[in-house]
């Protein structure tokens, strides 16, 4: 048997930034930013401080510490080794959980000494999430729904967290926004959960899409991805407007409404344009916040 190859700092840095998913980053970073500038209006350090917190050090925790305890069924994916994650080696397994705990202890300290208890509770919840969503006892990813509720969570809480930093007063509309959002954040993990279907059932791991099957989750997304549309209405003008970014989300899962369990894989080349879908839809939302951000000046 050939021995591993040693590991070297750059090996490392590089399997360390592929598990973190770059081309993610900005999904967690930018809802904090958004939320906290636009109560605010003032950029300060905690925007700065915040951002690159949620930029890299909680994608890489989140996904890192997905990447060590899903291994068993990442070796038999295919899709992994790229955007989709990094199939870790095993010596890179404590590592990366060291990594990931250590880049994020100095912004959690930080952001709890200008923060408020409201606040703590919010960032402490929020990492809870990441944490127990793969990891054990509770990895909240095996339990079907738990698994797209949780998920969702992780992107729409760096939101909830800037505004309650910021003291942001909660208004119906600001409430139907993080509706959307999550609802956003539902439909996304279980679109993404399809194909997986059949790595997952043999490495014997559960979620929404092994438990209902891949057509009926498909349906469920889109289900969720129209409500987030709906509930967009309820937000303050120009806000509305935003329920047309969910038209390319559902444009995009439709073809696969009736996929069979077998042939779930399929739905990775639909996931991959949601990955850039996610690109233009911050755009179009960049846009109607600048908007937004005018006509409340």
């Amino acid at each position: 048997m050939t021995a591993a190859p040693p590991l070297r700092p750059g090996s490392v840095a590089r399997q360390l930034f592929v598990s973190s998913r770059p081309v993610s980053w900005i999904n967690t970073a930018y809802p904090f930013a958004a939320a906290y500038l636009m109560t605010t209006r003032e950029i300060d350090a905690t925007l700065v401080v915040g951002t690159l917190f949620f930029l890299v050090p909680y994608n890489l925790a989140m996904y890192g510490i997905n990447d060590v305890f899903d291994y068993e069924s990442d070796l038999r994916n295919p899709r992994k080794g790229g955007a989709h994650g990094a199939v870790l080696d095993r010596r890179l397994h404590p590592i990366t959980l060291w990594a990931a705990g250590l880049s994020c202890l100095p912004f959690v300290v930080y952001l709890v000494l200008v923060g408020d208890p409201a606040s703590w509770v919010v960032l402490a919840a929020s990492l809870f999430f990441v944490v127990f969503y793969s990891a054990p006892p509770l990895r909240l990813k095996e339990r079907p729904f738990l698994d797209s509720a949780t998920s969702s969570i992780h992107f729409f809480s760096p939101a909830v967290y800037g505004l309650v930093l910021a003291g942001a007063a909660w208004t119906l509309p600001l409430v139907a926004l993080i509706v959307a959002f999550a609802l956003w954040g539902v439909a996304s993990h279980a679109f993404g959960a399809v194909q997986d279907v059949v790595a997952d059932r043999e490495a014997g791991i559960s979620s929404i899409a092994t438990a209902r099957g891949a057509r009926w989750t498909v349906r469920f997304a889109l289900a969720c991805y129209a409500a987030a549309g709906l509930a967009m209405l309820a937000t303050t003008w120009p806000g509305p407007l935003a329920a047309l970014v969910v038209v390319p989300y559902l444009v995009t899962v439709w073809p696969y409404r009736s996929l069979a369990d077998a042939d779930a894989e399929a739905a990775t080349a639909g996931w991959r344009r949601f990955l850039w879908l996610n690109q233009l839809a911050g755009f179009l939302v960049t846009m109607l916040l600048i908007w937004y951000a005018l006509l409340t000046a």
